[in-house]
Parts: structure tokens; sequence; C-alpha cells
């Protein structure tokens, strides 16, 4: 089973040398790994200070990086998609080259660089898949598709495509555009589809962990808890939270930094409380510009000290569970962070509608609680427990024989 590390942060706090820090370190440990950049700023080439490209470039032995681009995203995986909108632009009366330019839309370049994950996972040729993540608000925005992406599938796709295979020549005629054919349709499903596949990768708490990369300062450490939340609100699992740059105990009663390693050092018990169980660990402030193989080393062993393997599994916990109580079910979800007044709360039949503060996840209950009633939600300790009614399920299963 390919194992999947992703790493995230705050912008500017060090997450592309801990990734590429533990790529190097993981291909020494003898795993075949790869390490890819989903940050639409790529810098993964400049930590190793070599070239990367769109597709998987050999760094050392048993270690590649890639740095995908817009354009081989495009033709790999959404071509009959673009082609379509590039109709639809030329049929308005843009040129061709504008058109083609226009197909680019937001969010398609993440997008398809979270893809490769799945691809790299199903072509079992490495061991160790390291995410070099966009900064914790894109990392979110797009690990959240694959929920919508399932509505959409599942909801407006076989509409728009009974719609387009009985109407499509007079509706183009009424509206005066080109309705997408069935072709279309179909490899917007198998791009969906991809996507659900991610989503399954990266929430198995078997082969896949994130991890959190933070600055011992207040806004770094208030990103990194509502983010941890958002993982386990989309039922991510987060096994290590990595304090990076540190400064070392020697700058104490230096002037120029002694202050400022004073607020780290009281900041650093508050992380380790906030964050446990899931374990946190600090990487130092070196005297030099970590970039190159060498120097990425040098990060990997004081990570993982005396031989670790960045590949383990720091910390397994289970972001929700279902257990039983005194006749009723509980249905139990980790938000820790979260306060009360964040959470929202919206059932329909076997969904749950679950919304921390601007991110929404719908949660499909298990087959157990389809047709028990809710009937009660509590918020402590960081955990949501939605309690639903055993006997009255029981009840109505009954009836139905």
């Amino acid at each position: 089973m390919t194992r999947i590390l992703l790493y995230t942060g705050k912008g500017g706090v060090g997450k592309t040398s801990i990734a590429a820090a533990s790529a190097l370190l993981s291909a020494r440990r003898g795993h075949r790994t790869i390490v890819l950049s989903t940050d639409i700023a790529h810098s993964l080439a400049d930590a190793f200070d070599m070239k990367l490209g769109p597709e998987p470039t050999k760094i050392a032995e048993n270690l590649w990086g890639q740095e995908p681009d817009v354009y081989f995203n495009i033709g790999r995986y959404w071509r009959t998609i673009q082609t379509y909108m590039a109709d639809l632009f030329s049929w308005r009366g843009l040129d061709e080259v504008l058109a083609e330019e226009m197909t680019v839309l937001p969010g398609m370049d993440e997008l398809g660089n979270l893809l490769w994950i799945a691809d790299h996972v199903e072509s079992r040729q490495y061991d160790v898949v390291v995410v070099d993540a966009a900064p914790t608000g894109e990392t979110l925005r797009l690990l959240s598709l694959p929920e919508a992406s399932r509505w959409w599938i599942e909801r407006i796709a076989p509409i728009g495509r009974r719609v387009s295979r009985i109407g499509r020549p007079m509706l183009e005629r009424m509206i005066g555009v080109p309705m997408p054919r069935d072709e279309v349709f179909a490899a917007a499903e198998r791009l969906l589809n991809r996507l659900d596949k991610v989503h399954h990768l990266l929430a198995d708490p078997e082969q896949s962990s994130v991890r959190i990369v933070l600055a011992l300062e207040k806004l770094s450490i208030v990103e990194a808890q509502r983010s941890f939340t958002y993982f386990h609100l989309f039922g991510y699992p987060s096994d290590l939270v990595i304090c990076n740059r540190v400064l070392p105990a020697d700058l104490a009663g230096d002037g120029s930094f002694g202050g400022l390693r004073a607020v780290q050092q009281r900041h650093k018990p508050v992380v380790e409380a906030q964050f446990a169980p899931v374990p946190v660990r600090s990487v130092p402030l070196f005297d030099r510009e970590m970039i190159g193989p060498d120097n990425l080393v040098t990060i990997g062993e004081a990570l993982f000290p005396d031989g670790g393997d960045p590949t383990d599994f720091y910390y397994r916990g289970r972001p929700y569970k279902v257990t039983t109580v005194d006749g009723r079910f509980v249905l139990e979800v980790a938000l820790p962070f979260a306060s009360k007044d964040e959470v929202q709360l919206t059932r329909n039949s076997d969904e749950i509608l679950l919304q921390v503060g601007g991110w929404r996840r719908t949660l499909m209950l298990p087959r157990v609680l389809v047709e028990a009633p809710t009937v009660g939600a509590t918020m402590a300790d960081g955990v949501l427990r939605l309690e639903f009614d055993a006997r009255a399920r029981d009840a109505r299963q009954g009836a139905k024989r």
C-alpha cells in the first residue's frame, strides 16, 4: 500500500522545506518516494536547488520530484471539457487563441495537481507520495471538492445528460450557444470520480496522514488550529504537528533574539497541550540557508532523529465514530478548537449537513442511523455528539415488516 504524507501550513512557515526533507529522508530509508507540489506557486525545485518539471524527475536514488503545470494537466485530465469550452467561447465571437486561454478556469491548476496523487498510487511505481501542499486555505478548498463532486455526479449530471440528449438541437437554437454532448458529461464524471478517489485515499487512516507545519507565533498557531478542525471535519487524519524554525537555547541571552525565543517558549507548551494527543515536534532555526539535498537531510534528521522514518504513523485516531449509550446511538465527530456557537447542523434523510464557521461538510449517515430520528446534540471538549433514538428505529423497522 502506498503511503501518502501531505504537508501544509500557513504561507511562509517553511512547509516546502519540511516536505522536501521528509521525502529525501524517506528515500534514504529505502522507500521509492516521489514528492509532488500542489501549490500553484511552486518552490519545490528551489528547495532541492534543481530543475523540476510537470512529469516526475529523478532527484536522487529512490527519489523523484514533480511540479505539474496547468497546461500539462489540462491535456491529461480534461481535454474533452476544454474543447467544448473553447467551442463555446468561439461561438460568442472570441478568436481561437483567446478562447483557448479562457478555458483555463480558476482552480484548474491546483485541481489537476491534486489528481496526480491518485495516478501515482495506482501506478505502483512509488512506495511513498509526499505532497507539498498549498497554504492551508487553498488546500482545504481543494480537499473539500470531492464532497461537491459527489453531489454533482449524483444529482446534476443525470439531469443534464437527459436534457442534452433529448433537446440539444432545440436548446441550441433557443439560447444561441452549443450544448455539451454526452462525451462532455462523461469526461466531467470521469474527472469528478477521480476527485472522489483522491478523497478516499487521503481519508484512509491506514494510508494517509496530514501534517501541519506552523511557526511558534500567534497568527500561525491560530490558523493551524483552524485547519486542524477542518481536516477533522472532512475526515482527513492528522498524525503530526511540526513547529519549524525554533530558536535554539543558546540565544536566550542575546538581546536581538532573546525576546523572540521567550515568546516561542511560551507558545510551545500551549501548542503541545492543545494538539494532544497528536504529537508535536520541532525543527530548529539553522544558521544558514537550508537549500539543496545536504541541508535538507539535516532538516530531516532534526525532525526524525535517531533513525526515525518519516513514513511511520505518529498518531492514529478516528475523526468520528458511532457508539451505543442507554438505548441511543451516539455519533461522535471530533472538531478540535471549534466552539458550540460555530457549529450548525441540518439533517436531510440519510445526510447530516455540518457547518463549522465558513466550511460545510455533508456526512452520510451509517445504515444503522438512517431510520433513527435525531433527538439531541451536544458539544464538549472538542467533540460533537449527535444522539439518535435506537428504539424508534427498531419500532419503524418492525412496522415495515
